[in-house]
């Protein structure tokens, strides 16, 4: 055992990690290959007459993997984009142009130490961030992507998507309260009044749209906003689109509305007692929500994935591979090499201190993206799917960068501002837009 620890020692990280993982990969892939040997016909069976069960858990997990790369996308918008508008730099270390740092930040978050204070409710204050998290993950199953690319098309799924962000409130009380601390229990129930408050508005808004849609199933009101721009129901419905957008702003908890967590104060409301991993969900999910809020105004008000003017696809691209024969196999063998010098040679020419194999270092990863945006074009006029997706990402992105816009730019506003405006503003203006629409649905149907 001596012997063996101390050649283990001499080991460098990457061979201590190969004898380590190794064994375990291997004996693990023994254990697949006979699980599948002895059950895999049962199993087969078993999830083919419950396909149902298979595309909720794909759909779960797809949904899951999107939420972590997004809220890092848009941590990185928000720091570089407030940089620039500042006159700074911005991030520009880690990564290329400084686009890892968002990550570092939320792995520096998750390293911290998870602390539960003195005399706290440790079930509740854990549970917190899990329900504000969850909240809204399960906003994102209805929001219909592309055709056919959605988690759930349910035929109340707006009414499902109030129900379940409402639930955030839920996890703020419970944040506040749990944290034996009269300042949290402050910051929840202002977060909660703040966000109850503009829940009524933000639902009256779209009312007037359901009107005009004669449906609640998302998928249905993008499908009714096909053909040209002027079909987005924006245009039928422009108060409720602003109204919408205000009431959503405060929704999600972006300035000028941020009062659940003013970074500006002395303590940090429902959060003051959180830090590590629980902390990180809470701001996790915000930024998340932001993402799902700008798809929830593009699919009710901008069109969904439907492009701006009619979009002629799918076009059919008649390739075929095969018919190429022992061309195809030398346009591959021969042709990445010479496009690869061919990007390399304009490095290498043009600074005579840049060492040739950085050059074509350079050279390969500009190929790389090369083959990238090609096989993006072919499927985005090949599949209706991709590049529906693409325009409904392209204008929830627009959505996020004028929220990220926001937040450079406004100040933020007080409780009072903050509440009165949502009591005496958009409430009446909301009553306002429904019963003009209702007006004018008689009077067009008469």
């Amino acid at each position: 055992m001596t012997a063996m620890a101390r050649s283990f020692s001499r080991l460098t990280l990457g061979g201590k990690i190969l004898f380590t993982l190794g064994p375990i990969l291997f004996l693990l892939t023994i254990g697949l290959v006979l699980l599948i040997a002895i059950a895999g016909k049962p199993i087969v069976d078993f999830l083919a007459t419950n396909i149902w069960l298979v595309r909720f858990v794909v759909a779960a997990t797809a949904v899951l993997l999107m939420s972590v790369p997004t809220a890092f996308l848009i941590i990185y918008m928000e720091m570089k984009i407030i940089a620039l508008m500042n006159l700074r730099i911005g991030p520009d270390r880690v990564g290329p142009f400084g686009s890892l740092m968002s990550v570092i930040h939320g792995l520096k978050v998750l390293a911290k130490e998870d602390f539960s204070p003195t005399g706290a409710d440790r079930l509740v204050f854990t549970l917190a961030p899990v329900a504000v998290f969850m909240s809204t993950i399960m906003a994102l199953l209805v929001l219909p992507f592309a055709p056919g690319l959605f988690g759930a098309d349910m035929n109340i799924g707006l009414l499902y998507l109030f129900a379940v962000s409402g639930l955030s409130v839920v996890g703020l009380l419970m944040a506040g309260w749990s944290s034996f601390n009269k300042y949290s229990l402050l910051g929840g129930l202002r977060s909660a009044a703040q966000v109850i408050s503009y829940e009524i508005p933000l639902i009256l808004s779209v009312v007037g749209l359901l009107l005009l849609a004669g449906t609640m199933s998302l998928n249905q009101i993008v499908v009714k906003q096909g053909g040209w721009f002027w079909n987005w129901y924006v245009f039928q419905q422009p108060l409720g689109a602003l109204i919408f957008f205000i009431a959503a702003t405060a929704e999600a908890n972006r300035t000028p509305f941020d009062l659940t967590e003013a970074d500006s104060e002395i303590v940090a409301g429902f959060a003051t007692e959180y830090s590590g991993m629980r902390f990180g969900f809470f701001f996790f999910a915000e930024y998340v929500n932001v993402f799902v809020v700008s798809g929830l105004i593009v699919t009710l008000f901008f069109g969904g994935w439907n492009a701006p003017f009619p979009w002629p696809w799918p076009i059919t691209l008649n390739i075929d591979p095969g018919s190429l024969g022992l061309g195809l196999l030398f346009a591959i063998l021969i042709v990445p090499p010479l496009l690869i010098l061919a990007l390399a040679a304009p490095f290498y020419l043009g600074r005579s201190s840049m060492p040739w194999w950085q050059a074509l270092i350079i050279g390969f990863v500009l190929f790389n993206l090369l083959v990238i945006v090609a096989i993006t074009g072919w499927a985005f006029v090949s599949w209706n799917w991709v590049a529906g997706l693409m325009v409904f990402l392209g204008k929830s992105y627009l959505f996020v960068f004028t929220f990220v816009w926001m937040r450079g730019t406004l100040p933020r506003v007080r409780i009072d501002q903050l509440m009165g405006f949502a009591w005496k503003w958009l409430l009446p203006a909301s009553l306002l837009n429904l019963f003009v629409t209702a007006l004018a649905l008689v009077v067009v149907n008469k």
